[in-house]
């Protein structure tokens, strides 16, 4: 069998070592150039690779393809191999094939890191065999490769999703849905939602859906749509009968007959968006069978992703927060909503389509001044140039930290939440928030 890995990222190395290792012939070919710590593995592993560009008359002999996330269906190559009926899969469906292990899956436009984290964190600390792959960390080929972990926490993005075809999680979780990467999805949030909820297609009457009951579009796909698995709704609006919610202020589960009950104010993490991302990862915990004392403990001594709402340092009076990864504006949202002091806010980047409106009442309440952090900026400075007196536009991590520094004053905060992609001036939101923290500590 020919494995053909289009893409020599992350999930295109981890493909082709585990191509390799069940007996695949691999060829792994990238349209750009790959990075020096994955050429040295194919070339170490001995894996015949091209970079800068497709040899199609190469790709199209493949019996099945793996392609990155990162590449659209709409690509001319990809079209072709599906007019050839070459089957195309992604790496969460291809590792999936060789592991008997027990998958919790979880997916959503926003929390889905601090999730997959903190269920790992759960898992871990009662003595699991558990693996953390998907968006996060080694592949998830990889180390079905390398390890024999008996379970894996994925974080799946709706790219990963749009490649699987038999990839059924035991426990699959749907964070929430708001318009985010509608460029790929034809600009129609149907589409969006439609590949989120691939998550459950190939679930059983065994397996679990725990999902946001408070989010719309979530609410209004499960009305029109039927789904084999048991449902387990969270909510922080309403009481339910089952699932988890908030009664006198404290976090009740029911998955079976047991409740258990945790006082919100013990979380480790704060805000509306944690309560919700506890409650999915102490759900999936019970439903695995984890003591409720190691559940409770979790909750309360996790420390949180990087680049996620992280406290980098408190200058004269003022603390910078980097919370790079939101890369959309319901994030932004979020990281607004949970501010608590006068707020100098940094935004922009790669406008995926966002509509800022949204953070309106956010932005009047709580931003005092804004730096653009971005190529193209002129959609914030014409949704907000009304409501905000300063708006500066800036070229660079370390001169928007600068400007902010003589913005802020004592009392103040100064908060990374760029709602956009990083790629004009940045390699990724890691490099962004790695950049914005080193320029905070040279302040």
């Amino acid at each position: 069998m020919r494995l053909v890995v289009l893409g020599g990222g992350e999930s295109g190395i981890g493909t082709a070592i585990l191509g390799l290792k069940k007996g695949f012939q691999v060829f792994v070919s990238d349209n750009g150039t790959i990075a020096k710590k994955y050429k040295k593995v194919l070339l170490n592993t001995r894996i015949p690779f091209e970079e800068e560009g497709h040899t199609e008359s190469e790709v199209l002999k493949a019996d099945v393809v793996m392609k990155s996330p990162g590449i659209p269906d709409k690509v001319p190559l990809i079209q072709k191999l599906k007019q050839e009926g070459i089957k195309v899969i992604s790496e969460i469906e291809f590792a999936s094939h060789f592991t008997d292990a027990t998958i919790v899956g979880i997916t959503g436009s926003n929390g889905k890191t601090t999730t997959t984290m903190l269920t790992h964190h759960i898992l871990k600390n009662e003595g699991f065999n558990v693996g953390m792959a998907g968006n996060i960390g080694d592949s998830f080929a990889q180390q079905v490769a390398e390890n024999q972990y008996q379970n894996y926490v994925l974080e799946l993005s709706s790219f990963q999703l749009d490649g699987i075809e038999k990839f059924a999680p035991h426990i699959a979780i749907i964070t929430n849905i708001t318009p985010d990467h509608l460029d790929r999805y034809n600009y129609k949030i149907e589409n969006y939602i439609d590949s989120k909820f691939r998550i459950t297609m190939n679930q059983t009457e065994n397996d679990y859906l725990i999902y946001d009951a408070d989010d719309k579009h979530i609410a209004e796909w499960l009305k029109s749509n039927k789904i084999k698995a048991q449902l387990l709704p969270f909510s922080i609006e309403r009481i339910l009968e089952k699932g988890a919610f908030i009664r006198d202020n404290n976090i009740v589960i029911k998955t079976n007959t047991e409740e258990f009950i945790m006082g919100i104010t013990s979380l480790a993490l704060q805000g509306k968006h944690n309560v919700k991302n506890g409650m999915a990862s102490a759900m999936t915990a019970q439903l695995l069978k984890v003591r409720k004392q190691t559940i409770r403990e979790s909750l309360e001594d996790f420390e949180g992703a990087e680049h996620r709402l992280e406290s980098v340092l408190k200058i004269n009076g003022v603390q910078y927060i980097n919370d790079s990864k939101a890369t959309n504006v319901n994030a932004t949202f979020y990281a607004l909503d949970s501010m608590t002091t006068p707020t100098v806010w940094i935004v922009g980047g790669v406008d995926k389509g966002n509509d800022y409106f949204d953070l309106m009442p956010l932005v009047r309440e709580k931003v005092k001044a804004i730096i653009c952090l971005g190529v193209e900026n002129d959609k914030i400075k014409q949704t907000f140039g009304n409501v905000i007196d300063l708006i500066v536009e800036t070229a660079g991590a370390e001169e928007a930290v600068k400007v902010a520094y003589k913005i802020a004053e004592k009392g103040d905060s100064v908060l990374l939440s760029p709602a956009c992609a990083s790629f004009d001036l940045f390699e990724n939101y890691e490099d962004r928030g790695r950049q914005f923290k080193k320029a905070v500590r040279e302040l």
